[in-house]
């Protein structure tokens, strides 16, 4: 019976990851496994280098999230443009390919390494639902074997628009129009938040498995239910802000154009 109950899950699983989202920034495992040997496209590991190291899609780069990050007492603040452009260049990620992002599984740092290349200018870039539970049900190639990439000098194209710093929060606080979205858990948000800020969790978005969001009529009562619509400006943010990935993504897919992201989050609102 158990094995029964697991291959129907694997089978439930395949479903939801496949069509749903096909048309916007959302790619399934199903389709994904087409992809893995095309030089046109470029599978990018979010994970940690010892995960990656354990196993990871065949073909699959590894660019750790916190390899953008810059060092000091406040966590998660990224790098400048062109210093985490210079990275992803020596990395290999080429702007004019096709780009596909995983992670373990929570919805976390692919999302979020999906904004950041929406920030710096890539065209296309897709965030692989299910990630590596996806990956295995849809029966896709694996590999311990490292792979790399020729690196290169990347150009960002910025858009300072999705971008907010701490000055452009602040002065953004209770003004009509904007709406500042905390996506922290409950208790977090109790026990501290910038004023004025709503709290709509990112978990809310994605499927109790948590490697797969939810549908978007789904998605669409969250949002309806927080009273977030497409006319207003919504800046997200949580401790680091990795976590604002997973919103930013579903948002846009839903065809939310004006958005941002406080990158500094919380961890450097409250030093201030």
């Amino acid at each position: 019976m158990k094995s029964i109950n697991r291959i129907l899950g694997l089978f439930l699983l395949v479903v939801l990851s496949t069509g749903a989202w096909a048309q916007f920034d959302i790619i399934s495992a199903k389709e994904a496994v087409k992809l893995v040997d095309d030089e046109n496209t470029i599978i990018i590991s979010t994970r940690k280098a010892e995960d990656y190291a354990k196993v990871h899609i065949k073909n699959a780069i590894n660019v750790e999230m916190k390899s953008l990050y810059q060092e000091g007492p406040i966590e998660g603040l990224l790098k400048g443009s062109a210093e985490m452009a210079k990275i992803l260049g020596n990395h290999g990620v080429d702007p004019s390919k096709n780009i596909i992002i995983y992670d373990n599984g929570k919805y976390v740092y692919a999302t979020y390494m999906y904004w950041i290349l929406d920030y710096l200018g890539y065209p296309n870039v897709k965030v692989l639902d299910g990630h590596m539970t996806g990956w295995r049900a849809a029966r896709g190639p694996v590999t311990k074997t490292p792979s790399t990439r020729p690196a290169l000098t990347v150009t960002p194209k910025v858009k300072t628009a999705l971008f907010c710093d701490y000055n452009c929060v602040k002065g953004k606080l209770d003004k009509p129009g904007t709406i500042i979205v905390d996506v922290q858990s409950p208790k977090e948000y109790e026990a501290g938040h910038i004023p004025g800020a709503i709290n709509m969790e990112n978990k809310l978005f994605f499927n109790e498995d948590t490697s797969t969001l939810k549908e978007k009529a789904e998605i669409e009562k969250v949002l309806a239910n927080h009273n977030i619509t497409k006319d207003k400006e919504i800046i997200l943010y949580c401790a680091s802000s990795a976590r604002t990935g997973t919103v930013y993504l579903a948002m846009k897919a839903l065809g939310y154009k004006n958005m941002k992201i406080y990158e500094g989050g919380w961890n450097e609102y409250k030093t201030k």
